[in-house]
């Protein structure tokens, strides 16, 4: 389809002056003389054949078609900017709305973001963080990390890797702790999944009574551990470096996996350049 010739000009004169209702405030914005401006805007509803402007002894109201056009140039010229911001390089960035999990968000992708945005610089990267409950559709998201099973309604599922879970605690609480039967006599910090039964399953102990506090994210509880709080049981491969630094300590070393970090997208989504480029960094990170 020809488009004919459009008065680019004359619409960012009318836009200014609609948002001003004054030619003389627009003509400051747009660097022309009020005259100059006003002849744009004439030229403008000569061409289209109606009046854009009732002029008034004090300013200027919108006429019906003057109403009917200036939402449609303000979401244009909002449009062309928004674009235009995302060139870099000689490249149109492209967004990439990204909903992660807290505690992968914190303990393994922030660490690694700088080799992304190096080796993929034209991805506009919006991250979200969430406590595992996330609606990809309704949030507008293109990737939703998340730990589970990788059985999630309508969503294809890549498994990153499975994600262990064991006790972990400060010094002073495993000074105290000589078998996982100890555990019974210390406050046990859990998760809303409460994983301590599998866990003490998986040790070859009974378990017993959980009265410790819940929290809805795995990076609370540990902070609430890191305060000498109680004993959290959280995934080992999320608190690298609270356990390298010593801060944290594994009392024992029975684990168990619950589920593990998986990269989803909605099937009926098509993958973008900037979607590929980031699920195929992440794989090949995570692997």
């Amino acid at each position: 389809m020809i488009r004919p010739h459009l008065p680019l000009n004359a619409l960012r004169a009318f836009e200014g002056a609609a948002r001003h209702l004054s030619f003389t405030n627009a003509a400051i914005e747009l660097c022309v003389t009020p005259a100059a401006l006003s002849h744009q805007v004439k030229a403008l509803e000569e061409r289209l054949g109606a009046p854009l402007f009732r002029r008034l002894p004090r300013g200027l109201a919108l006429t019906d078609e003057g109403l009917a056009l200036l939402p449609v140039l303000r979401d244009s010229f909002d449009r062309i900017a928004e674009l235009l911001e995302r060139f870099q390089g000689g490249i149109v960035r492209e967004v990439l709305a990204v909903g992660v999990v807290g505690t992968f968000a914190v303990g393994w992708l922030l660490p690694r973001l700088t080799l992304f945005h190096e080796a993929h610089p034209f991805v506009d990267l919006r991250l979200s963080t969430n406590n595992n409950r996330v609606d990809i559709a309704a949030e507008g998201l293109d990737y939703a990390i998340r730990f589970g099973d990788g059985a999630w309604h309508g969503t294809d599922a890549r498994l990153l890797f499975d994600a262990p879970f064991t006790p972990m605690c400060v010094p002073d609480i495993a000074g105290r702790l000589a078998t996982p039967a100890d555990l019974a006599r210390e406050t046990l910090l859990r998760s809303y999944r409460n994983d301590w039964p599998d866990w003490f399953a998986a040790a070859g102990v009974p378990a017993p009574a959980i009265r410790g506090p819940m929290f809805d994210s795995s990076s609370i509880m540990i902070e609430a551990a890191l305060q000498g709080g109680g004993v959290a049981l959280a995934p080992v491969a999320m608190f690298e470096r609270e356990l390298r630094e010593g801060r944290l300590v594994r009392p024992f070393d029975a684990e168990v996996v619950t589920g593990g970090y998986w990269i989803t997208r909605l099937k009926s989504k098509e993958r973008t350049p900037a979607m590929r480029a980031f699920e195929d960094w992440l794989v090949g990170e995570a692997g």
